[in-house]
């Protein structure tokens, strides 16, 4: 899925693999909403007394300590990834994480019909655009403005995280690699523009070998998560690659980690791996402010990939983790390399 399942996966590896938010703008329906259980936990736990006044004007600093506290709360790794990040960068990466977090919310919130979820994308993305407008209300879009004004930052890649989320509600099967292709082109890709565009890189270049990863890494997360994913009827293996090897979605369901499937999560984890070789030369691209992250990064996702290859590709029935010992080898070997 889009963001956080997938999305808290990006932030993970990337160390930043897509629901009425909107409704904050109008304080006064919190309590209404929060009884009838359409305030997303993630942002019902967030709601502090300040949040809940209405009309409350939300200065710069504050709406960054709103951003900072949600990514803190809501994601355990990110204080330990974000060590590598330079401090005078974080509070920007929170705020994108903090727009991302919501919208994944709207996009996966238990309750909700699939009407109900897009709709309230909707009125998320009518506030992202009243923010590049310069008319943001809600904390998450007082920071993200601040962010956007100062790294110039084009409206489109928000857009495209939307759209992903969007599709997460709409679309839970991928005929083709390419139609899976196109869904990371949405969810991840965008990520790893706006960590680029953060540190001051606009090269095309770059932007395209940062493409090559974060779709490299979406497709580890569905990998590692192949499991996780049939709990909520979701296929990311392509259709056509299914039944090319001879495989069904039937068996995928039964859970059946025949030598057919096997054969076919090496097929997928080998071409993941080309797209992580592939753009590999952005780790040597970019300067020391950077490298770092970049490498736990590419580093950490290629890791997933070795341990699914350990497991002799049986997904259905176990989930590859990072164990303590894999994070502080690939951080030594982040530093060092």
């Amino acid at each position: 899925m889009s963001c956080p399942r997938a999305l808290a996966f990006r932030f993970r590896i990337l160390h930043i693999g897509p629901r009425r938010a909107p409704l904050l703008n109008a304080p006064r329906l919190l309590p209404l909403l929060a009884r009838r259980g359409w305030v997303p936990n993630t942002v019902q736990r967030m709601l502090t007394p300040e949040v809940r006044i209405a009309r409350k004007i939300w200065s710069v600093p504050q709406a960054f300590q709103f951003c900072e506290r949600l990514t803190y709360d809501h994601y355990e790794n990110f204080p330990v990834a974000s060590f590598f990040i330079p401090k005078d960068k974080r509070r920007y990466i929170c705020a994108i994480y903090s727009f991302a977090r919501i919208a994944d919310d709207f996009a996966d919130e238990p309750g909700l019909t699939p009407a109900e979820r897009i709709e309230s994308l909707n009125e998320w993305d009518e506030q992202l655009v009243d923010c590049y407008r310069g008319h943001a209300q809600h904390p998450v879009f007082v920071a993200l403005r601040e962010t956007v004004d100062r790294f110039e930052i084009p409206i489109e890649l928000f857009h495209h995280l939307l759209h992903a989320f969007r599709m997460d509600v709409t679309t839970h099967r991928y005929e083709t690699f390419e139609d899976v292709l196109e869904y990371c082109e949405h969810s991840a890709n965008p990520i790893g523009r706006l960590m680029l565009l953060l540190f001051n890189y606009r090269s095309e270049a770059m932007m395209q070998q940062s493409d090559l990863i974060c779709t490299a890494l979406q497709l580890t997360n569905f990998w590692q998560d192949v499991s996780i994913d049939l709990q909520k009827d979701r296929v990311y293996i392509p259709l056509d690659d299914i039944r090319e090897f001879g495989y069904s979605e039937e068996e995928l369901f039964d859970r059946k980690a025949t030598q057919v499937f096997k054969d076919l999560m090496c097929y997928q984890v080998d071409r993941t791996q080309q797209l992580f070789n592939e753009g590999r030369p952005l780790l040597q691209a970019v300067g020391k402010d950077l490298a770092t992250e970049l490498k736990l990064t590419w580093n950490g996702g290629m890791r997933i990939l070795k341990k699914i290859e350990h497991l002799d590709y049986d997904v259905l029935h176990y989930r590859p983790r990072l164990a303590l010992v894999d994070k502080a080898s690939l951080v030594l070997s982040s530093l060092f390399s």
